[in-house]
């Protein structure tokens, strides 16, 4: 039973990307040929730079808690 329900949601999963992909292709094509002006890469590039350092960062903290014992369940003092 656990097993179908994992497949389930893996499938409902993908249809949900499957959806989006199609939404975001056809949004894209609306659009036309729209351009970027170079303020624009900027603010894009660092968006991209400023999203992934803050996910590593996160990562890095995920690591260094569960290295350090953070994450264990409470004992109990003698």
């Amino acid at each position: 039973m656990r097993g179908r329900l994992s497949w389930i949601a893996t499938g409902i999963a993908a249809l949900v990307v499957a959806v989006l992909i199609f939404v975001s292709i056809d949004n894209w094509q609306r659009i036309g040929g729209t351009g970027i002006s170079l303020n624009g890469w900027i603010a894009l590039g660092l968006g991209v730079v400023v999203t992934m350092a803050v996910g590593v960062g996160l990562m890095l903290l995920i690591f260094i808690s569960n290295r350090r014992g953070y994450d264990d369940p409470p004992q109990a003092r003698d």
